[in-house]
């Protein structure tokens, strides 16, 4: 597939979780050190991270705008992940976060892929995947590199 000015570019813009309380919710995100946007309104609620923008905004609301059932349960077949420089600094993310009202999911442990990684989930249960995976890195602003793809002949 070319590269036309139709095309979608690569790149992730925002993430909008669509929360129970927004208020409820920035906080929370507020406690694990993220850092809301002057923005004064109590519907929705921004942070900048590095790249890329978080919204919080209400679940209805979000499904209305979206014009698809809020009513949603269970696995949204979906985690959000940050991808850190050391094992260390993943167990020391994920006790921040349970220190900070989160739920441990998963313990960090080595996994399959020859990472290591856990999971906890947000007061809504939204899934968040901290990360150490030894063949990507992040650079020094802290966004995740990939290893250059294979070419071929």
């Amino acid at each position: 597939m070319s590269n036309t000015s139709s095309a979608i570019p690569e790149r992730l813009s925002m993430i909008t979780l669509g929360v129970r309380d927004v208020a409820a919710s920035r906080a929370f995100y507020e406690l694990l050190g993220f850092r809301a946007a002057d923005f004064d309104s109590a519907d929705v609620t921004f942070f900048q991270m590095n790249g890329t923008v978080l919204g919080l905004y209400g679940r209805d609301a979000l499904a209305e705008d979206a014009t698809v059932q809020s009513d949603g349960t269970g696995f949204r077949g979906v985690s959000l992940a940050i991808n850190m420089d050391s094992e260390q600094e993943v167990d020391a993310a994920l006790d921040h976060a349970v220190a900070c009202g989160a739920t441990l999911v998963k313990p960090a442990e080595k996994v399959f892929w020859g990472g290591y990684s856990g999971y906890f989930a947000d007061p809504d249960g939204i899934l968040w995947e901290i990360a150490f995976n030894p063949m990507w890195r992040n650079t020094e602003a802290g966004h995740m590199t990939l290893p250059n793809p294979a070419t071929t002949d």
